[in-house]
């Protein structure tokens, strides 16, 4: 997933008529756009791993944005429906989290179980498609 996807999808929203898609894609690009322009300036190019974490940082933010309109009351029952919608739009373009059943078996094939090594192996082989907080709990209950 690059640029050009997700301003191809944005387009094929946009003649969905789908608001709330276009506007967490906008949010999505302008992410992407401004990651990219950090990552040249340092010599680097953007790879899957920081789109990965953009749209999951991407996600959270709309959460907390959500549950603040929650709290807010009634008034914005219109506004949590639309950041709904949003939150689904980035859900769709994560990859499928592992469950601890899977993280486990993982762990227990590695030959060095200390927590440094297995975050080390996580974050390394496996980012953006485990919650690292889990992997945590997982480890720490074997």
């Amino acid at each position: 997933m690059n640029l050009e996807f997700f301003k191809k999808e944005k387009v094929a929203k946009m003649k969905e008529k789908d608001k709330d898609a276009v506007s967490a894609l906008n949010v999505l690009i302008n992410k992407i756009m401004l990651s990219t322009i950090e990552k040249r300036a340092k010599g680097e190019e953007l790879n899957d791993g920081d789109v990965l974490s953009l749209l999951q940082k991407t996600e959270k933010e709309l959460i907390e944005e959500k549950l603040g309109f929650e709290k807010a009351g009634a008034n914005y029952v219109d506004k949590v429906t639309s950041l709904e919608n949003q939150i689904a739009t980035v859900k769709s373009y994560l990859p499928k989290m592992m469950s601890k059943e899977e993280i486990k078996a993982i762990i227990t094939s590695l030959e060095d179980k200390s927590v440094p090594s297995v975050m080390r192996h996580f974050k390394s082989n496996y980012a953006g498609k485990c919650d690292m907080k889990e992997v945590n709990e997982v480890l720490r209950s074997l």
